[in-house]
């Protein structure tokens, strides 16, 4: 369905609807912190942008205007699910469709961050009770009773004493000329009935029969293809190009140069346009290109790391956080632990290269696509062409994953130009090479973790981390430390440490780099949680004793309790390795701990993962294990299989062929239980992963001595 213009008349004659339906939207008043409901029928409405719409029309059909991307995560399924409940209908009798980019409307549209039901749980509770009371009310009227003489249920109001009852269809239309009422009682949690439940994702069939429209399933009215050579190093440009091979196959139409933005600078390629995928593609293979790359460093990954390094042992950095005095206690220290631990380059890789549809008529620009980040890209694109922002108009569809990459505005913009240039829609999709080689990647870091134990007791703890800051590439002052410096570091450490402190150490390449699934924290969860456990030995004390001595906290108390009961931690046995790590992104802490075992050959055996998640409110708990049961995954390949690196300023991995992924015979039993509390809502698509790679690391060390501080490792070689 087009919405390509939510006014509440648009919106019903799009969906085939009159006016006989509740059209109930929120919005935010000036300095609220709450949204406040309204009908659109109301006259306030003439002047609001109302958002999170939902409809009601006269069959009982509710139908629900999601403003945040579906790319797995399983929000298709969440945001339709929170509704139900307070709504009192039946999941299957719950729509949602995508909304446009407004963040008028909408507020802010990125999916990302882990941020989309606990950014809107609280909201869509109240918007599903308020249309279930005005539901009431309407019944109430229409049999002359008090509304506390009637309940709703699957998709019904019923009155008590007489067991009459009405559809919803039958009451839409009395309803939608009330007013919403302004104090709402939403259930207690002991009184859900399809919240916490473990249904079944109404997505799947969607993406099983076909009828999901991923960005590389859409289509427009006369549209063409487009496929682009790219320089192979971000800030080279075209030196001269010769077309004339790619314009003699059949279907290629147009060759020209192409800009695009990649953050604060520019990338170069040549555009190959076609009336057919295939023949784009085999066009830009047919090209020969002169690059000029000079006026930057060609870096290799060994040179980048060296440098880290080096910077490490001269540099203090920028302090992020400091308690105490720990630098002083490292200095007279006659015993102290000074280790350097590394995490590499990372690509997205997801499912679905990247692909975009733009059309370009004039004064306005349509776009289409695995989008994470509408409002952004609106920003970005309305700048860089000089369009009004609101005729940028960007439509989302499916994501085949995201982990950030599609939060970016690159390829969004590289359609709009070449579509501007042709005068037509076009497609332009990336193969699978041209997302391998181009970025922007998970930074590569090295982190110097210094420590002293002295009576059992940590009593300096001293970090330096030397990577790319992405906030740099965004237009970030550099003389601020990373405000990631910490992220996935528990916070309690900073209260139950007496001298601690975390600095980043300014550190740059020509290599583009973003955010990549819980962004900084899978890396410093490495570096902290492996020096927290080379601590605990030093301290003579069980890693997971120590946790719970420093995390003085009782909620996390509670997890860790969790953590050693179905683990079975405390019965650990002889010739098996147990590790733990503790970390937190999103305002979830995440547990884990991993069984290792050594075999016949000498290779290292994942027997299982254990994982506590405390995400507090939640929706679907078998959303939250697919979730977190991917993240270990995906920790899996980037700790011990794939890595990105570079020769001479270009990344050597192509493809699936030497960036291999996990195989399903290299995933180990994975176990994973979710804390029960009244908490408020944290992430859940990303908290999963940091804490894999300390605690499986922290296994090897249990089982054979030998500590791993450099990521990508080999099981085999152990």
């Amino acid at each position: 369905m087009d919405t390509n213009t939510l006014s509440r008349r648009k919106f019903l004659k799009s969906t085939g609807l009159t006016g006989a339906a509740l059209f109930l939207g929120c919005y935010f008043p000036a300095s609220a912190r709450e949204a406040k409901i309204l009908n659109a029928a109301q006259p306030e409405t003439t002047e609001i942008e109302l958002n999170a719409w939902i409809l009601i029309d006269t069959s009982g059909k509710v139908t629900l205007l999601s403003h945040r991307a579906e790319m797995g995560q399983g929000v298709y399924q969440s945001l339709p699910q929170i509704i139900a409940e307070e709504l009192e209908v039946n999941l299957n009798e719950v729509n949602i469709i995508f909304a446009k980019g407004d963040n008028k409307k909408y507020g802010n549209q990125v999916t990302g961050g882990s941020s989309s039901v606990r950014g809107s749980y609280k909201n869509l509770l109240k918007l599903g009770a308020t249309a279930r009371e005005m539901l009431i009310e309407a019944a109430a009227k229409k049999w002359n009773v008090a509304n506390e003489e009637c309940y709703a249920e699957a998709g019904h109001v019923i009155h008590k004493p007489s067991g009459k009852k009405f559809h919803y269809g039958e009451l839409v239309v009395d309803a939608s000329k009330l007013e919403a009422p302004k104090n709402i009682k939403l259930k207690a949690r002991s009184e859900y009935k399809i919240i916490g439940k473990p249904l079944h994702r109404q997505d799947t069939p969607l993406k099983t029969n076909g009828t999901a429209i991923f960005g590389l399933d859409k289509r427009v009215p006369n549209m063409l293809y487009a496929a682009v050579e790219r320089n192979p190093r971000l800030r080279g440009v075209v030196k001269s190009f010769d077309d004339s091979a790619a314009l003699k196959i059949p279907g290629v139409k147009k060759v020209f140069k192409v800009r695009m933005g990649v953050f604060s600078t520019y990338r170069e390629g040549v555009a190959v346009v076609a009336d057919n995928t295939w023949a784009a593609i085999q066009g830009k293979k047919a090209l020969k290109i002169e690059w000029d790359d000079s006026g930057f460093e060609h870096l290799s990954t060994d040179e980048i790391y060296k440098r880290q390094q080096e910077d490490l042992k001269t540099k203090e950095g920028l302090s992020f956080r400091k308690v105490g005095d720990p630098d002083s206690i490292i200095q007279q220290a006659a015993k102290k632990i000074d280790v350097v631990y590394q995490t590499p380059y990372q690509s997205h890789s997801c499912m679905e290269p990247l692909n975009c549809v733009a059309h370009w008529q004039g004064d306005k620009l349509e776009i289409w696509g695995p989008i994470q980040a509408p409002d952004w890209v609106q920003d970005y694109i309305s700048k860089e062409m000089n369009l009004p922002r609101e005729n940028v108009i960007v439509n989302l569809t499916f994501l085949g994953g995201g982990f950030g990459r599609k939060a970016f505005m690159d390829y969004p913009h590289e359609a709009s130009v070449i579509s501007k240039e042709i005068g037509a829609p076009v497609q332009v999709v990336w193969t699978r090479e041209d997302d391998a080689t181009q970025g922007p990647y998970r930074p590569g870091i090295s982190y110097r973790c210094e420590g002293v134990v002295a009576n059992g007791e940590i009593s300096a703890f001293k970090v330096r981390m030397a990577g790319q800051n992405n906030g740099h590439w965004m237009g970030g002052k550099k003389d601020i430390a990373n405000r990631s410096a910490t992220e996935g570091f528990l916070k309690p450490y900073f209260d139950s440490m007496k001298n601690i402190s975390v600095a980043d150490v300014p550190f740059e390449t020509p290599i583009p780099t973003m955010w990549w699934r819980s962004v900084y924290a899978s890396t410093n969860g490495f570096a902290y949680e492996s020096f927290m456990d080379e601590l605990a030995i030093a301290a003579g004390k069980d890693p997971l004793e120590l946790r719970r001595e420093y995390l003085k906290d009782e909620r996390l108390h509670r997890q860790i309790d969790k953590l050693e009961e179905v683990s079975g931690w405390k019965n650990r046995k002889k010739n098996e390795g147990f590790g733990v790590a503790i970390t937190e992104c999103f305002g979830t802490p995440v547990g884990q701990v991993v069984k290792v075992s050594k075999q016949k050959d000498g290779k290292i055996k994942i027997d299982k993962v254990w994982a506590v998640v405390d995400c507090g409110w939640y929706v679907n708990p078998d959303t939250i294990k697919a979730q977190v049961e991917g993240s270990i995954v995906m920790a899996l390949g980037a700790a011990t299989i794939h890595e990105i690196t570079f020769k001479d300023g270009m990344t050597e991995q192509r493809n699936f062929y030497n960036y291999r992924m996990p195989r399903i015979n290299d995933i180990p039993p994975i176990e994973v239980h979710i804390m029960e509390n009244d908490a408020d809502a944290g992430g859940v698509g990303e908290p999963g992963l940091p804490a894999f790679a300390p605690a499986l690391t922290n296994a090897v060390y249990d089982l054979t001595g030998k500590r791993i501080r450099k990521l990508p490792f080999s099981l085999a070689t152990v």
